[in-house]
C-alpha cells in the first residue's frame, strides 16, 4: 500500500497508486480481505475507467478521487 489512512489509531482508508489502470494489487486485496470495514482504492493517473471489484476495492482515475475530496 502506499498510503493508510487511520482514525484513533484504526485504518478507515487504503489507497494503492500506479501510473496507469492495472489489475489491482494482490496486497490491496489481502488488506481489505484483513480489515473489511477498511475503504480500499487503486487510483492511477491516467486510468479512466471507475468501479468497484466484486472484494469491493474502488478502482479510478486520480484526478476524479481527488476532486471529490475537496
Amino acid at each position: 500500500m502506499d498510503f493508510i489512512v487511520t482514525e484513533k489509531a484504526e485504518p478507515i482508508m487504503a489507497l494503492e497508486c500506479k501510473w496507469s489502470q492495472t489489475a489491482v494489487d494482490r496486497n490491496l486485496r489481502c488488506w481489505k480481505a484483513r480489515f473489511p470495514k477498511c475503504d480500499a482504492l487503486q487510483v492511477s493517473a491516467t486510468g479512466t475507467k471507475d468501479f468497484v471489484t466484486p472484494d469491493g476495492i474502488r478502482v479510478c482515475d486520480a484526478f476524479d478521487l481527488l476532486g471529490s475530496l475537496v
